[in-house]
């Protein structure tokens, strides 16, 4: 097994290199000047569509969802283990410099979630009665209609294969395995029941389609960050004395090795940007084409709009929830206390709050990840119903999930991370492929939703599938 973890290794490291750095902040800076900075322009419209939503309750149409409810599933997806573990794991490994690349992922990534959403409506398709789509769906259609058929279809079979693995199995294998480890530590509960509790609780979930998982996410999403944000202002409060010196460090360390902070070692500016922009586009997941499998089926006039609400969840995500805990992380000095993953953010809550505080990030992580688990197996559920007619195959890949579930409980921390980091980096590549083909598309849509805003005609866009 070591030998399989230094393998996997080696692949991240080449696999995680300046190619892939450039490639997923380079869309992101293209996306911003080409399409006119939408994460300035359109993150306020996003804003209030989320606001206006959770106000005035709206209902989902049958097989599909209403915009909140694919912004909370997107956002189910995006905090996870990956807020509380990921960037515990960053800061460990690439420094506290690690934290202004999560930054800078997160704010370009925002142009990069604009597009992929945007086309996710586009290309949307009804299967069965119930609205699917996804990157899958614009690869293999959108690249034909520019005359590039055979390489959509070959460029969306393998992400539809790649997203199953990487989210369905490997991805929510790293849920389980950091729910049972923060379980075990405060609660002594043992992993392989724990597991098999888990599997039991998602399918129990899962069985009843997207608008049973789509309602979960809605009423459990929202609750759960806010309680997380408020913990975590009450640390910063009592460890107020330090954020200056966390801050410095962060900016000092994203562009040089020298140590501060009181830290004997310094990291490498390669290990700072590697781990930084790695566990910000874990958490965040901008580019890696997941996300808009949820954003595709929201009900919104225009395509526009779920891109700017699908904004909302990266800000969300990175810009405060990842922040609060690099911050809890970096006060309370846990990411020296020799711990891993999790157990890191978890010792800094007991600095403050002594056991209650390893109890409660325990439960919130609970949380936190098994929402994840929900929104991840949709996002793998779209796909296999994109290769697969036979409802039997849905089936299976139901039992294979609470497998993986199973097993990632009871598995090596540092192997599984390590194979998640690989399989989202591999999703990447044929997403933002696609992407960079269809960008020009994204801001025609653009330009027609400004247009109609401008000459106060009613929002509307002419959906092939509805």
């Amino acid at each position: 097994m070591k030998q399989v973890e230094t393998i996997i290794v080696r692949i991240n490291e080449w696999l995680w290199g300046p190619p892939m750095m450039i490639s997923l902040v380079g869309f992101g800076i293209l996306a911003t000047f080409y399409i006119g900075f939408p994460q300035f322009r359109k993150l306020g419209l996003g804003f209030k569509l989320t606001w206006k939503q959770i106000v005035q309750r709206e209902e989902d149409g049958e097989g599909s969802m209403t915009s909140f409810q694919a912004l909370s599933t997107a956002v189910a997806a995006q905090v996870g283990t990956g807020n509380i573990g990921g960037v515990a794991s960053a800061i460990a490994a690439g420094g506290a410099g690690a934290v202004f690349w999560m930054w800078v992922t997160a704010i370009f990534g925002m142009a990069t979630i604009y597009v992929e959403a945007i086309l996710a409506q586009k290309y949307r398709e009804r299967k069965e009665g119930e609205l699917v789509g996804g990157p899958a769906y614009y690869l293999s259609r959108g690249l034909s209609n520019k005359g590039f058929a055979k390489l959509g279809k070959c460029l969306a079979n393998i992400f539809a294969v790649l997203i199953i693995v990487a989210l369905g199995f490997v991805g929510n294998a790293v849920q389980a395995n950091s729910i049972s480890g923060v379980m075990y530590e405060a609660f002594g509960i043992n992993s392989l029941l724990l597991g098999f509790m888990i599997a039991a609780l998602a399918a129990l979930i899962f069985i009843g389609g997207v608008n049973r998982i789509a309602r979960f996410t809605e009423m459990i999403v929202p609750f759960m960050a806010l309680v997380y944000i408020i913990a975590a202002i009450a640390v910063l409060i009592m460890f107020r004395d330090m954020i200056v010196p966390v801050l410095q460090a962060i900016f000092v360390n994203a562009f040089s090795s020298r140590a501060v902070f009181g830290g004997a070692v310094g990291y490498s500016f390669q290990q700072a940007i590697r781990y930084g922009v790695a566990r910000g586009l874990f958490s965040n997941e901008a580019g890696m084409g997941s996300t808009p499998n949820s954003h595709a089926v929201a009900n919104v006039k225009h395509p526009v709009e779920q891109g700017a609400a699908a904004m909302v969840g990266v800000f969300i995500d990175t810009l405060i929830v990842c922040t609060a805990t690099a911050l809890i992380v970096l006060v309370t000095g846990s990411n020296n206390s020799g711990y891993v993953g999790p157990a890191i953010t978890m010792e800094g809550f007991r600095i403050a709050f002594g056991n209650f505080g390893a109890k409660f990030i325990a439960v919130a992580l609970l949380f936190f990840a098994f929402t994840t688990i929900m929104a991840w197996y949709y996002f793998g559920e779209n796909n296999v119903k994109y290769l697969f007619k036979q409802r039997a195959a849905l089936k299976v890949y139901q039992v294979m999930v609470m497998t993986s579930i199973i097993v990632g409980a009871t598995s090596n921390v540092s192997l599984v991370w390590e194979f998640a980091d690989m399989f989202n980096g591999l999703m990447v590549i044929p997403n933002i492929i696609g992407l960079v083909f269809m960008i020009k598309e994204v801001k025609g849509l653009t330009k027609d939703f400004d247009q109609q805003n401008l000459s106060n005609e009613p929002l509307y866009f002419d959906y092939l599938y509805r």
